[in-house]
């Protein structure tokens, strides 16, 4: 990685567009924004999604898989809970429902469109992507679990009309997400933490028997692995710069979020799609990531970024709505209607039969593109 010894002057693009992407975050917050403002925030967006993918990189090549992975997936999530607290704080009774749509859209975009990205790209590059399956199947079971609790359970209580949690039952959705999250970090990050390191292919690459395995589930793969670690200050710094990029993005696209709502009413599209693209926004580094990552054959780090992503969503999200809730006004929708719940069944089972072979090919990330296509397209005209 070329980025392991490098001083970080003022004039590099990667120090100087998290700055500028937060100045305008600064001069644009609170205000409402004209069409070219509009545009050049959405650019400083863009910037700062590239920079914060850089500065993950730098932070993930000092401190290892897995920790790398944690690192952005909750430094992305602490900020788009805030996000989705302010959003729900100014918007009254009609975004009741956006924690639950913003989550569940982070679930669908994260289970099938990270995943089946890093499929398909690793899958094309290798012919067979290879992973761990005790990881990604433990982070997959987390995932389902969380999100039944927390999504789909509201549906069918009686405690209160309409898809919401009682205040006790609301309680222990918070309490059971943080705590399974917690539980999954310290298996990952403890005492499994060889289940979730990239395994190492055949030189081949050829998905002959054994392929993948060579190296045991702490085998290393990709052209990054072998490079000089960056300094600790370097790394530092590139913390520093990360949380910078991120707090733009998420600040920057809370700042176009009035002209997105506007679009989609304009359009005449439900307000669930807001959202969604707010999830597709913030998601933008950790998938940028995850793709690259597949290229160089890491697709552990990818499911991990993914499933990751996912679990952090859930486990940091509800708790803090739980807690919010006190004086937020308003009811808080949180189950999902039935095609949305078969939509999650479905990334369920399809994701089980994806990561129990601990392999895949371009078939099984096509099927998950597909089911966010699917979902995307229902959102859009449910």
């Amino acid at each position: 990685m070329r980025t392991a010894a490098r001083r970080f002057p003022l004039t590099d693009w990667t120090v100087l567009v998290p700055l500028l992407s937060l100045l305008a975050l600064v001069f644009s917050w609170g205000r409402e924004l004209p069409g070219f403002a509009v545009a050049v925030v959405a650019l400083c967006l863009a910037g700062a999604v590239l920079a914060a993918v850089h500065h993950a990189e730098v932070v993930a090549h000092r401190v290892g898989e897995p920790f790398g992975s944690l690192v952005l997936a909750v430094a992305v999530t602490v900020i788009e809970v805030a996000l989705i607290v302010t959003l729900m704080a100014d918007g009254g009774d009609k975004t009741a429902s956006l924690a639950r749509d913003t989550v569940f859209a982070a679930v669908m975009i994260t289970c099938n469109g990270i995943v089946g990205l890093s499929l398909l790209v690793g899958a094309l590059r290798h012919r067979v992507a290879v992973f761990n399956a005790e990881g990604s199947g433990a982070a997959l079971a987390t995932v389902a679990t969380l999100a039944t609790l927390s999504l789909v359970l509201p549906t069918f209580t009686t405690s209160k009309p309409g898809p919401e949690f009682s205040a006790p039952q609301l309680t222990f959705a918070a309490v059971a997400s943080l705590a399974l999250y917690g539980l999954f970090v310290a298996v990952q990050t403890v005492r499994h933490r060889d289940y979730f390191l990239p395994v190492a292919t055949a030189p081949a690459g050829d998905g002959a028997p054994g392929a993948g395995r060579g190296a045991g589930p702490g085998g290393a793969s990709g052209d990054g692995e072998h490079a000089v670690p960056p300094t600790a200050r370097a790394a530092l710094v590139s913390l520093g710069l990360l949380l910078v990029a991120l707090v733009a993005v998420v600040g920057n696209a809370k700042a176009v979020s009035p002209a997105i709502e506007s679009g989609v009413a304009e359009a005449g599209l439900p307000q669930a799609v807001v959202g969604v693209v707010i999830a597709l926004l913030v998601l933008l580094p950790e998938t940028l990531a995850a793709v690259r990552a597949a290229r160089r054959d890491r697709v552990q780090t990818s499911l991990n970024l993914a499933y990751g992503s996912s679990l952090a969503s859930i486990g940091l999200t509800i708790p803090v709505i739980a807690l919010a809730s006190v004086w937020l006004a308003g009811p808080l929708l949180l189950g999902l209607g039935p095609v949305h719940t078969v939509l999650l069944a479905l990334t369920v089972v399809v994701g089980a039969l994806t990561v129990v072979p601990g392999r895949a090919t371009l078939l099984q990330g096509g099927v998950h593109l597909v089911l966010l296509a699917a979902y995307l397209f229902l959102a859009v005209s449910p």
